[in-house]
């Protein structure tokens, strides 16, 4: 305990409330992010069937999704914050806190996460897409046993790269009274000037990004070497 005391004093001093914004940091990744996967994977798969030549073409449908993602994808985030706050309140009864939070953070990520899934759904090969359909599958069938099966490694990429976003959009959240890492780094350590706490905040960050980075890859390169193996023993 000396050791971190001349360390990081004021952390130390402030580490009831540091261990708080670290619990409103993790509440408001899983639950947004959970969220965020969900409606994300849907308009994703959704955009990738209805769009022109797609498996399920629907000009109307995807015009829609594709106006309103593009939207919301146009406004920063920390503009939306504040838009959104007249909204956020009447849905969840609060504008502050980890509540007040999870909806600018789902009208932040799922715009992103929408376009990553599409793209990663575009790699995969259209010809076994038409092998899929000419042998009788119907559209649910395609979308579980082609798109996603064959897109796991790109899809792998694509939940870390907004894994990582999103992290980034907590720590802003922070910034207008959503608590959090964000929120301590700015009361207790800029507006206080205990530089230690900011630096406390940002290694956080770092390893929790980081971990995340090397976590996706990993699980990227094995998924991505398992389908190459298999197309090489002709089990595809």
């Amino acid at each position: 305990m000396e050791w971190l005391e001349s360390l990081m004093p004021n952390v130390v001093i402030y580490w009831h409330e540091f261990m708080q914004s670290c619990s409103a940091t993790a509440q408001m990744f899983l639950i947004g992010g959970s969220i965020s996967l969900i409606i994300g994977f849907f308009f994703g798969v959704l955009l990738i069937i209805t769009r022109a030549g797609g498996i399920s073409e629907n000009r109307s449908v995807y015009g829609f999704v594709n106006f309103f993602i593009n939207i919301f994808r146009s406004v920063p985030f920390i503009i939306l914050l504040i838009f959104l706050i007249p909204f956020t309140r009447m849905v969840m009864g609060t504008a502050i806190g980890v509540k007040g939070a999870i909806i600018p953070l789902c009208f932040g990520c799922v715009p992103f996460f929408t376009r990553q899934v599409e793209t990663a759904l575009s790699t995969v090969d259209p010809g076994k897409v038409e092998a899929a359909r000419a042998m009788g599958s119907g559209t649910a069938g395609i979308v579980f046993r082609v798109y996603l099966h064959e897109a796991v490694p790109d899809l792998i990429r694509v939940i870390t790269i907004t894994a990582i976003s999103l992290i980034g959009l907590t720590t802003m959240a922070g910034a207008v009274g959503a608590g959090g890492i964000g929120s301590f780094a700015i009361n207790y350590g800029q507006n206080l000037h205990h530089q230690d706490i900011v630096n406390v905040c940002v290694l956080l960050l770092l390893i929790l990004v980081s971990l995340m980075q090397t976590t996706g890859s990993t699980l990227a390169r094995k998924t991505t070497n398992r389908s190459l193996f298999r197309k090489r023993n002709g089990k595809e």
